[in-house]
């Protein structure tokens, strides 16, 4: 796939997923605003990995829990390069919250990063992409197909985002499409063991754990799928099949 004239905005891109997303467009030519909030040397370093193999990008920082970063983000990445073709929001935040732990104050922080910032940012692109058009896709996650006991308002939050592609792709065809991709055991927690992975992958009807290189090739996919709007591509080794 040849990118080399789209300029994409992937948010969340300092580190794990959003970081391979990152990486894996600017293989293919694309430009990268390389979106990061607490990961500041996470995303120069892709900043500079990308230079280093000849292709474009730089970093904007932004805190995506608060409203007004959204707007700054889009206007930051047009006023640079003058467009936007693609914007990945990857950004995501997932805390541990058991049901009788759960504060307003949990459930207000993973709302605001999880749900209402892609929403605001998407909305953002949308105003800029125009009838030009362009590319939306946002990152969910098995949790929103799933109950997790433990992870309920984040469960919650990445079932809004499947939601909410769907009502974008509707309120801004035909000239932006908008989709997702729902990944599962793709990149772990650093915390967890050996045991467990071994466990994560022997219940996965695949038999194996996926990598950040899986959900890359699915954002290329919905890149180029010019009749592919709407969807959630669940990426995740079969985990959602499983009887």
């Amino acid at each position: 796939m040849d990118l080399r004239e789209r300029v994409a905005l992937v948010t969340g891109a300092g580190l794990r997923v959003g970081r391979a997303i990152a990486l894996g467009l600017a293989r293919h030519g694309a430009r990268i605003a390389v979106h990061y909030n607490e990961t500041a040397d996470g995303a120069h370093e892709v900043t500079d990995m990308i230079r280093a193999n000849g292709g474009d990008a730089f970093a904007i920082g932004a805190d995506l829990s608060d409203p007004a970063a959204a707007g700054r983000l889009v206007d930051e990445t047009v006023a640079h390069w003058g467009v936007l073709d693609v914007l990945v929001n990857s950004a995501g935040i997932m805390r541990k919250t058991p049901v009788a732990d759960v504060t307003p104050a949990d459930w207000d922080a993973v709302f605001a990063v999880n749900l209402r910032a892609p929403f605001f940012v998407a909305q953002a692109a949308a105003r800029v992409m125009g009838d030009r058009g362009g590319v939306i896709v946002n990152i969910s996650d098995l949790a929103g197909l799933e109950t997790w006991r433990d992870y309920i308002p984040h469960g919650i939050s990445k079932a809004g985002v499947i939601q909410m592609t769907r009502a974008l792709a509707h309120a801004l065809a035909p000239h932006i499409r908008v989709n997702a991709i729902a990944p599962g055991a793709v990149l772990l927690p650093a915390v967890w063991d050996e045991a467990a992975a071994a466990h994560l992958a022997a219940t996965t009807p695949l038999r194996h754990l996926g990598t950040p290189d899986d959900v890359v090739g699915a954002v290329l996919y919905l890149i180029q799928a010019d009749y592919v709007t709407g969807d959630t591509l669940v990426v995740d080794g079969g985990r959602h099949v499983r009887v």
